[in-house]
């Protein structure tokens, strides 16, 4: 097996060795930008606890969705939108709940998640069989919590009132269960 010093490669060739299965390389790119995103994060929430949730939600999403990356532009700046639109996508969630309580439905005029085009599938078939993989070896409780969060994209609230869990227990286990995906992507194929 071929050792690297990833502290070397920029970040476009970090992301096209995440692209072609070195999961290993996604972790250089987490620890150089994480302060960026955290201290951005931190300007626009008061909840020391919320900035820890979406720094984490976005390089989760950034991990999941590495294929769609365009490497003619800033990997800085592409994780830095999809932190935002982790925010935007809370505070919209956080916002609808308090104005609609007692209803499941969105608000009208609320952005709702689109399947990804067939051409997209194409593309992230390989780091999905790859996460694929890895959801597989969580414990099946920790495993449901994965998709409902992070692949089906439901809030907090929704995956508490669908599994009949309180509120504060989701958000112990997806911290948990991000924890464990995290150790998992920066252990990659050295499990195999």
């Amino acid at each position: 097996m071929e050792i690297r010093d990833y502290s070397l490669l920029d970040d476009r060739a970090l992301v096209r060795l995440v692209v072609e299965g070195d999961s290993k390389a996604f972790e250089p790119l987490f620890m150089r930008h994480k302060d960026i995103i955290s201290a951005m994060l931190v300007k626009r929430s008061a909840n020391a606890e919320d900035v820890d949730d979406l720094l984490q939600e976005a390089f989760m999403k950034a991990f999941i969705n590495i294929n769609r990356y365009n490497p003619d532009y800033d990997f800085g700046a592409w994780i830095c939108t999809i932190a935002k639109n982790a925010f935007v996508d809370f505070n919209r969630s956080r916002r609808n709940k308090a104005l609609n309580p007692d209803n499941n439905l969105p608000l009208e005029g609320t952005a709702q998640a689109t399947a990804p085009s067939p051409e997209e599938s194409i593309i992230n078939a390989q780091q999905r069989a790859q996460i694929e993989r890895y959801i597989a070896t969580l414990p099946e409780d920790y495993r449901r919590l994965f998709v409902m969060r992070f692949l089906e994209e439901y809030t907090y609230e929704e995956i508490a009132e669908a599994l009949q869990m309180k509120l504060g227990t989701v958000k112990t286990r997806i911290f948990r269960v991000r924890a464990m995906m995290c150790k998992l992507i920066t252990e990659g194929d050295r499990r195999e």
